[in-house]
């Protein structure tokens, strides 16, 4: 018999890849999504054209917001496993947007937390996406975070999380759900959005290859960030569900890596020569071609956020041997999928353009 998903945040990045992953091990999998009045499901939108995925695929209308809708989703789907995916994940705007963000990114895990409660389901299983935007302080002895390292976190997106990431534990201790935290560290791919730095910076490069002369405006090129494929996460994601007893994993590459190398690595995959001048907030980069330098890359303080986390770096040892998973992806093969599918995009979009 099929096993059956529900997962919210199902038109995200990571949402779209775990429908993805799962519809091909054989579940049917529901999916929740806020009503808008603009198409936002071009994430998934290829599934449905899939006559061997989309016959399993649904979607339904619901908000992390409204504890009704969620319950009325739960007790219809009845799932064997529930990923709380869902959340206003942009870091920088949260401070912008604190409520929103608590609503959702924090109250709407109590919520789901809570129709299990009430529905009673006992057998069902909960997976939480929590965040190494918990941890704000600087690492341990090893220079990394792992699963006991203090949480200190210093945005309001990292406070909801917080929040999330103990309300999972209380109702997993206090009502013996299976309830669980994967703790992702920074995880990038094409589908990505286009606000969030990677993308910003490939997508940039990518139209640079193809003619751009627009300038690329930047924040901290200093903060360090452990960047990993969302492939690889999602995965890992499914794999804490199936193990036997509920419990939390950092999930991460165990590398960190500034902005600055980000973009030196997407220039060298490109074979473009670049280089920087000045400090701080006077810093920029140049583009060097035919003995002519280009600035490219500026920097805004209206990226800085109130408060900056420079160093972020997980420690995944305890997942990698307890779910028995090896890394499929290093940060050149991000780079090179990320920027290989900018470019197609483009391509693609400037041809329906001539059309």
């Amino acid at each position: 018999m099929n096993k059956i998903a529900l997962i919210t945040g199902i038109t995200g990045q990571d949402g779209s890849y775990l429908a993805e992953y799962l519809l091909n091990k054989g579940y049917i999998v529901h999916g929740i999504k806020r009503k808008s009045s603009s198409f936002n499901t071009s994430r998934i939108d290829h599934i449905y054209k899939d006559i061997h995925l989309s016959s399993n695929f649904f979607l339904h209308y619901g908000d992390l917001a409204d504890a009704n809708s969620l319950v009325n989703i739960v007790s219809k789907v009845k799932p064997n496993e529930i990923y709380n995916l869902g959340a206003q994940s942009h870091v920088g705007h949260s401070f912008q947007i604190p409520e929103y963000t608590s609503e959702v990114t924090g109250l709407g895990t109590l919520r789901i937390l809570e129709a299990m409660r009430f529905l009673n389901l006992k057998k069902t299983k909960f997976y939480q996406a929590s965040t190494s935007e918990l941890f704000g302080q600087k690492p341990n002895q090893l220079n990394s975070f792992n699963e006991n390292s203090m949480m200190v976190p210093k945005s309001p997106y990292g406070v909801s999380k917080l929040y999330s990431y103990w309300i999972t534990k209380v109702y997993r201790e206090a009502y013996n759900l299976y309830a669980c935290n994967g703790i992702l560290f920074n995880h990038e791919s094409p589908r990505r959005g286009e606000t969030f730095v990677t993308r910003k910076i490939t997508m940039y490069f990518a139209k640079k290859i193809l003619g751009s002369k627009d300038i690329l405006y930047l924040g901290n090129l200093n903060a360090k960030r452990d960047w990993g494929h969302a492939k690889d996460y999602v995965e890992m994601q499914w794999k804490i569900l199936q193990q036997a007893k509920a419990d939390d994993y950092v999930i991460a590459t165990g590398k960190t890596t500034s902005v600055r190398e980000f973009i030196n690595l997407c220039c060298k995959y490109l074979k473009l020569a670049i280089v920087w001048n000045g400090k701080g907030i006077k810093e920029k980069a140049y583009l060097i071609k035919d003995g002519k330098k280009e600035l490219i890359i500026k920097i805004d303080k209206q990226y800085y956020r109130p408060l900056e986390i420079d160093y972020l770096k997980g420690n995944p040892k305890k997942a990698l041997k307890k779910l028995n998973y090896k890394l499929k992806y290093n940060l050149k093969d991000l780079v090179k999928d990320m920027i290989d599918s900018d470019i197609k995009l483009l391509k693609k979009n400037n041809s329906e353009e001539i059309r």
